[in-house]
């Protein structure tokens, strides 16, 4: 019998997988932080005889070269990806032996890359599962334009003709597995659900189900905007990623705060958004280590600046440290636990701000009837702000807003998202700029009951 074991990363939306029989296995796609994967093959009894990579990931840093390393697997790479390192090149056809009666076999799936390749899992000659990649996706497909964007339009057809390979040669019953799609930035579109196979996609899947010429174009048309730590990850992974270093970082004292703060460098608070409000060293930034830390976090920040964390405890230290490395943030410059009294130094204070609700802001802008209405901002993307937005705001989406901030009018802030995670993050942006502000927690469903949406909603578009 063979087992597919998942591996989810759900800050970075991305799925890995171990496969395999009673003696030896496959991991595909590893992340960085290999131990996880180390220790499900542990759990299984199992030894890891191939590491394959499905294609030059742009979202995360591979663990795959260091996976093969320690394990003595042989890594598989698509044989058209360039890379520096010594590898098993794998081209369309190939087969490997996983275990007794269980082989791998390499379908080239261009599209989310020119190189792309999917892994069909074989047992005693019948399908199994497919490994997918950043390929067929459940509802969706891996996006095209990450590459160059020259051959945005090629690969994006490229992408209808590999899924639609995929499921002229599959079963319907067979699992469609991919790394992407789980709220990766590097899904085309949201999609949906945890588990498919070949035989609902057929159903469901744009590809499969649009002719080419409709799925290209509503697919270039839906794609949003790129994260910018994404043009760090493909020559990370292609030059081979440094294996990481998940020592406690050395701990910081409220002087050395103080004098990262002031040299301009990031101290990071991972406390939930409620507790930052409450109570935070001025100048810090709030990314909470329970939301979805590395993609925002490594999208935000300057390429290379010192990072110092903040958090209650050293656990929630070590999870931020796994998540950071998987984006090639690796050692944090110091860090800090416990009560966040003990971070400013004697004599200073922490600085708080305002949270409020849709309906108090509201109320806020009928108090203020007669005079200049609260600064509304809205960071959300601009395919939500599309869909609607709150009447007269201010639209700066988050990923844009540290270099605009100049752009925010003057006056007291009221700074909103979707559901309150990423107004938290730019609240705290604008807090540590000096300006006064009131971070929205709240769903936007709550701003349409509040009436606070209409069709005056363009301003600072």
């Amino acid at each position: 019998m063979f087992f597919v074991d998942t591996l989810e990363f759900e800050g970075l939306g991305n799925r890995s997988y171990l496969a395999g029989g009673p003696d030896a296995a496959v991991a595909v796609d590893p992340p960085r932080d290999i131990d996880r994967v180390i220790a499900a093959a542990a759990r299984r009894g199992v030894r890891i005889a191939h590491v394959v990579e499905t294609h030059l990931h742009n979202d995360y840093v591979t663990g795959g070269l260091e996976l093969a390393r320690v394990s003595g697997a042989h890594y598989l790479v698509p044989a058209a990806a360039s890379v520096s390192f010594a590898r098993t090149p794998v081209s369309d056809g190939d087969t490997v032996r996983v275990d007794e009666g269980l082989t791998l076999r390499a379908v080239a799936t261009p599209g989310h890359t020119p190189h792309h390749t999917s892994y069909v899992l074989v047992e005693q000659g019948r399908d199994v599962a497919a490994f997918t990649g950043g390929s067929l996706l459940i509802g969706g497909v891996g996006r095209p334009d990450l590459v160059e964007p020259r051959l945005t339009v090629e690969l994006a057809r490229a992408q209808h003709a590999s899924a639609h390979r995929l499921a002229d040669t599959l079963a319907d019953d067979v699992p469609v597995l991919p790394t992407h799609g789980f709220g990766s930035f590097c899904s085309s579109g949201p999609g949906g659900g945890s588990a498919s196979t070949i035989g609902t996609e057929r159903l469901v899947n744009a590809a499969l189900t649009q002719d080419a010429d409709t799925f290209v174009a509503e697919l270039l048309a839906g794609l949003e905007d790129v994260p910018a730590y994404y043009a760090h990850m493909g020559p990370a992974n292609a030059a081979g990623p440094a294996p990481v270093d998940l020592t406690p970082p050395r701990p910081a004292d409220a002087d050395e705060i103080a004098a990262r703060l002031a040299a301009g460098e990031w101290v990071v608070d991972l406390r939930g958004r409620v507790a930052f409000a409450r109570g935070h060293v001025a100048g810090t930034l709030n990314f909470e280590g329970d939301g979805q830390l590395a993609t925002y976090l490594a999208w935000l920040i300057p390429w290379g600046k010192p990072v110092t964390l903040l958090a209650e405890t050293p656990e929630q230290i070590a999870a931020a440290q796994r998540e950071l490395v998987r984006v090639g943030v690796d050692r944090p410059a110091a860090a800090a636990t416990g009560d966040p009294r003990t971070w400013v130094r004697e004599g200073d204070s922490l600085t708080a701000f305002r949270r409020a609700t849709f309906a108090e802001l509201a109320a806020a802008r009928a108090e203020d009837a007669a005079g200049a209405d609260p600064v509304v901002l809205d960071v959300r993307r601009d395919s939500e702000r599309a869909a609607g937005a709150v009447t007269g705001s201010v639209h700066i989406p988050l990923h844009e807003l540290r270099g605009r901030l100049a752009e925010v009018p003057p006056g007291v802030v009221w700074v909103h998202c979707a559901g309150g995670m990423r107004a938290a993050i730019a609240a705290s942006l604008l807090d540590a700029a000096g300006r006064t502000v009131v971070a929205v927690d709240d769903g936007f469903d709550a701003a349409v009951r509040a009436s606070l949406t209409g069709t005056d909603a363009s301003r600072g578009e």
